[in-house]
């Protein structure tokens, strides 16, 4: 799960095993695998580095 912030300066938490595409056009639009669009703020590089941090934790719990 990471964090991302909505248009509106509101914080959400996505399962980012859900996100099936990530858009900038100019804002950046998450697309879920069930259709969801979700806009948020941040920007796609800073996505997909939270989702590599994310993984890299899951991944580090799993060999413990």
């Amino acid at each position: 799960m990471i964090t991302v912030t909505k248009i509106n300066d509101r914080d959400i938490v996505v399962n980012c095993d859900l996100i099936e595409m990530i858009e900038s056009t100019p804002d950046t639009t998450l697309t879920t695998t069930t259709g969801r669009k979700i806009i948020v703020l941040d920007t796609v590089d800073e996505i997909l580095e939270k989702v590599v941090a994310y993984k890299g934790r899951i991944s580090r719990v799993k060999t413990e």
